[in-house]
């Protein structure tokens, strides 16, 4: 099957079925990130300012219902600068800048309002959030079949598997997708990068490592695999021989610094000084009292929400303890590093006072180590052989099931959006959802507007 999707024509029938599937593409912002996001960008376009009073009161004005507490928190709360708070760092908003602009041409040749805020801008930056889902998936595949030599059934059965697909289908406003991008791109090249570790790749490292933060700041924590990684490079390098990739240390600092500048800049401008508002730092609490929880919780935890990542995760400790053979020399070495940064990503959710993400689908925070899950998942395909191929399909197959069910059941309020109860939410998934599935498909594609305003469960 992955032989078969390596052709020319195998990967445009992808794309195709891509383009295809944005008919699915929730085109609405109706939460308070989705709007923090896009109100950089049409801040940015349109009044030249950090100014977002009359961005939040836009979408406060059409919808004040369903943005329950967005007035006492973005209308009515200032930040130290006396202004607006904008809790969201503005990679996310850069990244949907080419799009938006195709947007504005849209609005002006369609006679809808350019404005900023009218359909065809909602559009093109939800449509860009998907493509930015899809562009994570294709090079996680990559990652994958660098290390193992396939990873195409792994991809599709983490896409479909895992909460990436609800962030790029259904809630596209928020920065997972763009997030699982640039950590699936600074991996790849990192894998490159590392073959010589020279200070030109270094600096394109380190200009994508600072991509990172300003799309989602936890995301910096991914840098230490590299770091992690160089360092030994390093210890193991002739004395002699150290020079050039020591310059390239020089190199990729200054390249890193030049270009998360704006961010910092960002920041100045908007709290009045060059660091995220205080009013994020008091919610981090950096001994990390949620680690656990965040994984394990059965109301909360990545792993009841994501079982899938379980298996994801047993396959990586397959590889790093050797059971598993990969195709690079540096394979066991590497993968211990992924679950390294698969634990700093806990460690960090773990410190944050809302680790519960409660309201939200699955643990978002964790989207953007999709490539890794992607990897470990196709490093247990070839290991099974006989009834454990049937086993491993098996499990694979309910894993996905469960994520689909309680997407259907996010979405139609049938489930406490608060908190899971596993017990309940699969005798959903896998008693009744079957029987109704062909019909909610069906609503979603033709009256995606009815879902929305359900009433709670």
């Amino acid at each position: 099957m992955t032989a078969g999707l390596r052709s020319p024509k195998a990967r445009w029938i992808l794309v195709a079925l891509f383009l295809v599937s944005l008919v699915g593409v929730t085109t609405r912002l109706g939460a308070a990130d989705e709007i923090e996001y896009f109100s950089w960008l049409r801040s940015w376009t349109f009044d030249h300012d950090v100014d977002f009073r009359n961005e939040y009161g836009h979408f406060y004005d059409a919808g004040p219902d369903r943005l329950r507490g967005f007035r006492a928190t973005f209308l009515d709360l200032t930040n130290e600068a006396g202004r607006a708070p904008n809790f969201a760092p503005i990679g996310t908003a850069i990244l949907w800048a080419p799009f938006y602009a195709v947007g504005h041409v849209a609005a002006m040749l369609t006679g809808q309002p350019a404005n900023g805020y009218s359909p065809p801008y909602i559009t093109a930056v939800t449509w860009a959030s998907a493509g930015y889902g899809f562009a994570a998936l294709w090079l996680s595949w990559a990652i994958a079949r660098r290390l193992l030599g396939h990873g195409g059934t792994a991809t599709m059965a983490t896409a479909l598997g895992t909460p990436i697909v609800f962030y790029m289908y259904v809630a596209p406003g928020f920065s997972h997708a763009a997030s699982a991008f640039a950590v699936s791109l600074f991996i790849w090249i990192w894998l490159k990068v590392r073959e010589s570790w020279s200070p030109s790749g270094m600096a394109l490292l380190a200009l994508v490592g600072a991509l990172l933060p300003m799309v989602r700041e936890q995301d910096v924590f991914f840098l230490v695999g590299p770091a992690l990684d160089f360092s030994r490079a390093m210890i193991l390098t002739v004395p002699g021989n150290r020079r050039r990739p020591l310059l390239g240390v020089i190199t990729s600092a200054v390249v890193f610094l030049l270009a998360y500048a704006p961010q910092l800049i960002a920041y100045d401008a908007l709290n009045g000084h060059p660091s995220p508002t205080h009013l994020v730092a008091r919610k981090m609490t950096w001994s990390s009292p949620h680690f656990m929880g965040v994984l394990f919780s059965p109301e909360h935890g990545f792993f009841v929400w994501t079982p899938l990542a379980i298996v994801a995760c047993a396959g990586l400790v397959a590889m790093a303890a050797g059971r598993v053979p990969g195709l690079h020399r540096d394979t066991r070495w590497l993968t211990a590093l992924f679950l390294v940064q698969i634990a700093l990503q806990a460690y960090v959710s773990g410190c944050v006072e809302s680790w519960t993400v409660a309201g939200s689908f699955g643990q978002r925070r964790f989207v953007a180590v999709t490539p890794l899950l992607v990897v470990g998942l196709a490093a247990l395909v070839p290991a099974m052989r006989n009834w454990r191929a049937h086993v491993m399909t098996a499990v694979v197959v309910l894993c996905v099931w469960w994520n689909i069910g309680l997407m259907a059941q996010f979405g139609l309020h049938r489930m406490d959006r608060q908190r899971m109860s596993p017990a309940e939410n699969a005798r959903v998934t896998f008693v009744e959802l079957p029987l109704h599935a062909p019909s909610i498909v069906w609503r979603y594609v033709t009256n995606r507007e009815s879902f929305y305003g359900l009433p709670q469960q």
